[in-house]
């Protein structure tokens, strides 16, 4: 049995607003990041060196594992700190590649999660926030993994609304999305900042990346006529779409991936 485990939940965002393009080539964001039941898990042993196995259904698309987050997030723990311990992993792979879930994001701040109760330095999710800001947007958020309002790139942080317990239904066509041709895809027209109900709120996101992959308006359709279906919406940059309100998994046209959880 691994010595520690740290669960690694899904991101979603509930909406995303994208405000303009940056000179640096980034964009300003307001979104609501919210977190699912249903995510990784990271186990990890003391261990002579670094090392990380990644098995589950989706570890095939996680790509070479010396590129993986969860070795980065750990050499930047071990910067941070002057930890001279060192941990194997095991990443369970669930949550799909390229799919606007997060996945490599939450992975990344499970490590940091699981590194500061093993070392015992107990820097807090606040610090380790800080030390997650280097290994991607949206890495702080999945540190602290609940609801928040990001600006910015996403880095900048506040508390966000209570949606604990709220079912969700996450359905992917089976199309990976890279974030970079569907930010680029967007149109550049500032269509007003995060509303005070994120219910109506929206994702402007879901246009470009309709364009480059038209599938992601089937599933926008097809959650749509769900019953009971409330907020309908593309997480991040797609290419899952998610169903607020829906408790169960309809079946799904061949090719589709999908799962039924609740927010954290």
């Amino acid at each position: 049995m691994a010595a520690w485990v740290e669960p690694a939940p899904a991101k979603v965002n509930l909406a995303l607003h994208v405000r303009a393009r940056r000179p640096d080539g980034f964009h300003e964001l307001e979104t609501l990041f919210a977190f699912t039941r249903f995510g990784d898990r990271l186990e990890a042993w003391p261990h002579a060196d670094w090392g990380l196995e990644v098995v589950g259904e989706t570890a095939a698309q996680a790509g070479p594992v010396e590129d993986n987050l969860v070795l980065r997030a750990a050499r930047a723990f071990a910067a941070a700190t002057g930890l001279r311990q060192r941990f194997r992993f095991r990443l369970h792979k669930r949550i799909p590649v390229a799919a606007g879930l997060g996945g490599g994001s939450a992975d990344a701040a499970a490590a940091l999660r699981l590194l500061d109760r093993a070392a015992g330095t107990r820097l807090g999710l606040h610090a380790l926030a800080e030390i997650a800001g280097e290994l991607g947007a949206d890495v702080p958020a999945c540190v602290h993994a609940r609801t928040l309002v990001g600006r910015g790139r996403g880095e900048r942080l506040a508390p966000g609304p209570d949606v604990t317990g709220l079912p969700v239904v996450l359905v992917n066509p089976g199309v990976p999305m890279p974030t970079g041709p569907v930010f680029r895809a967007w149109d550049g027209l500032d269509r007003g900042p995060l509303p005070a109900d994120w219910r109506v709120g929206r994702n402007d996101l879901e246009a470009p990346a309709i364009a480059l992959a038209p599938v992601v308006g089937q599933v926008l359709a097809f959650l749509s006529a769900l019953p009971g279906a409330g907020p309908v919406r593309m997480s991040g940059s797609g290419a899952t779409c998610l169903a607020v309100g829906v408790r169960a998994l309809p079946p799904l046209p061949r090719g589709w991936w999908g799962v039924a959880t609740e927010l954290l």
